[in-house]
């Protein structure tokens, strides 16, 4: 049960948006990114934590995260797109914030909950803004090495500007980040 939970938590936050930082969108998905990812790290880490019950579990979910991407990373650059054409995104530093709110309210899943999930939503977006000013012009690299598709949410619905917040995605993440405590509390009930 544990090893269906952890790889079934995975995929859903691996799918949650587009899991990967394409550096030719990078700063224009940078929003809808940090939603869907904070939530879903959220809810994902927590019932996984709180299965187990060990501190330094969401440390470790986020690790697996970070292995996948990396996968991802190789293959891009095996089809011949350059290193920086994925940035490995940082899930790993907000996982042990989490980890460490649990550790340090003596296992509380309340306060894992409420000052973990605020921890996590606050931090993941501040260290991946750090992880992309590291890398090369994003638009040298999208001109130079464009992608065969876009993910559905980047394509334009209407062709004014500003229409991308028509986005079901977009909608639906800004919705998901707003249900994050409550849904992580009703899992954490379910759990006991």
């Amino acid at each position: 049960f544990i090893v269906v939970v952890a790889v079934n938590s995975t995929l859903l936050t691996i799918n949650a948006g587009d899991y990967i930082f394409y550096t030719d969108w990078a700063w224009t998905s940078f929003v809808v990114f940090s939603i869907s990812q904070s939530t879903m790290l959220a809810v994902g880490a927590i019932y996984y934590m709180l299965f187990t019950g060990v501190p330094g579990t969401a440390t470790y979910y986020a690790t697996i995260m970070t292995i996948y991407t990396w996968v991802a990373k190789g293959a891009w650059f095996a089809l011949g797109y350059p290193m920086d054409f994925v940035t490995v995104p940082i899930w790993i530093s907000s996982a042990m914030l989490l980890d460490l709110t649990y550790w340090a309210t003596r296992r509380n899943k309340h306060a894992a909950i409420i000052i973990g999930g605020t921890l996590i939503g606050l931090s993941l977006p501040m260290f991946n803004m750090i992880n992309l000013l590291l890398i090369r012009d994003p638009l040298e690299v999208a001109f130079k090495y464009p992608r065969p598709t876009l993910p559905p949410y980047m394509t334009p619905i209407e062709p004014q500007v500003g229409k991308f917040y028509n986005s079901p995605v977009a909608l639906g993440s800004g919705a998901g980040a707003v249900l994050t405590v409550p849904i992580a509390a009703l899992g954490a009930k379910l759990n006991t």
